[in-house]
């Protein structure tokens, strides 16, 4: 049979991250789903799936659980594509806090902790999954996702498997609490006047009406938009053309309530009406 692309996920990650949420979501979504898989027997098992036609999509989790055998994943993943399968792969990220936060709360020891400190297996781990971050198809940081969210992030890239569009993420946030980890492109919007110095405006956000008119009725912000959705449609046929079918934009002012939430809704609006299925996540609202 033909081997398509987007019919295969490679599902690896930090350990916390969120990969057995991440594997249910797929599995609720008609994908057949292999847990802790020994890269060695990549091959083998996607051969028999869906090179035989049982199956018309698959994810696998592979990481660092199986131990040694983990450092056979790259030539692994290289072997599939001599093969002619294209397989995309997806991988978890978590900040060290977080990931100690929720190992503590499973009260289960990390993977590579072996004798020493929680947080030397979580450096270790990350040292082990740098390449297969740096070439992974897309990230996903789940510092500040709940389960739902996280779910809803699946959906949005893997859901319809026919659909060949970019799929896009538009992450709003606030400067001061750090640039999202997981984005491709970044765009500030603190050059648009701030509306927390409108006493009206200031217990509102970005997504009442009034906000989003005082930000993207301004002069600049008019300009932004014209100027970046060109912008967007470039990245668009560069990515698809590479191959690359997700992009995470972020949006950014100062606290994350008022001018990046109302254009990271306006963008959101605009990339829909290209073809592209957009998530929206506003990262820090409501942290003010």
């Amino acid at each position: 049979m033909e081997k398509s692309s987007g019919n295969l996920i490679i599902v690896s990650g930090m350990s916390g991250a969120g990969r057995s949420a991440v594997a249910d979501v797929l599995e609720d979504l008609g994908w057949f789903v292999v847990d802790n898989l020994p890269p060695m027997f990549l091959t083998t098992i996607v051969d028999q799936v869906i090179g035989t036609g049982a199956t018309p999509r698959m994810a696998i989790v592979v990481d660092v659980r199986t131990g040694s055998f983990f450092d056979a994943l790259p030539k692994a993943l290289r072997d599939l594509r001599d093969r002619g399968y294209q397989p995309l792969t997806l991988y978890l990220e978590a900040a060290d806090d977080i990931i100690v936060r929720r190992q503590e709360s499973v009260r289960r020891p990390h993977p590579l902790q072996g004798a020493g400190r929680l947080l030397d297996g979580i450096q270790r781990e990350r040292e082990l999954l740098a390449e297969i971050r740096g070439t992974a198809d897309l990230v996903i940081d789940t510092s500040n996702l709940n389960i739902h969210q996280l779910g809803a992030k699946v959906r949005n890239a893997f859901g319809d498997e026919e659909n060949a569009e970019l799929r896009a993420t538009v992450v709003s946030f606030g400067f001061k609490y750090g640039i999202p980890v997981d984005a491709d492109v970044v765009a500030d919007m603190r050059f648009i006047p701030n509306p927390y110095w409108e006493p009206d405006l200031r217990p509102m956000t970005g997504r009442d009406r009034l906000v989003s008119d005082f930000v993207l009725g301004h002069p600049l912000a008019q300009q932004f938009l014209q100027d970046y959705e060109g912008v967007l449609n470039t990245l668009r046929t560069g990515y698809l053309n590479e191959g690359k079918r997700f992009v995470t934009v972020a949006v950014g002012c100062t606290g994350g309530k008022h001018r990046s939430v109302a254009m990271a809704e306006e963008l959101a609006r605009r990339l829909r009406e290209k073809g592209s299925p957009t998530l929206v996540v506003h990262r820090d609202l409501g942290r003010e």
